[in-house]
């Protein structure tokens, strides 16, 4: 999550006219995943859930990474819920 974050981040910082860029980034991450890197990242605690992991109340925790680690899940689980049928 780290590492997916500060990519986001990375980009966000390359293109500072486009806010969309960090979003882009995510997205790009999540199509392009694995399902075994999904299946892992379901199993992840919640950042800040705890703090003896990786993703407890430390630098990750705070500002621009924290947001972006939060959102990671978020979309994931989004994209898993099937698509409202007509």
């Amino acid at each position: 999550m780290g590492a997916a974050a500060y990519a986001a981040k990375a980009a966000g910082l390359a293109a500072p006219d486009r806010p969309q860029t960090v979003d882009d980034e995510i997205h790009w991450q999540l199509e392009h995943m694995t399902a075994e890197a999904r299946s892992a990242l379901r199993r992840l605690p919640p950042l800040g859930g705890n703090s003896a992991g990786p993703l407890g109340s430390g630098f990750l925790a705070s500002g621009i990474l924290a947001s972006i680690i939060r959102t990671i899940p978020t979309d994931l689980a989004h994209r898993d819920q099937p698509a409202p049928s007509s």
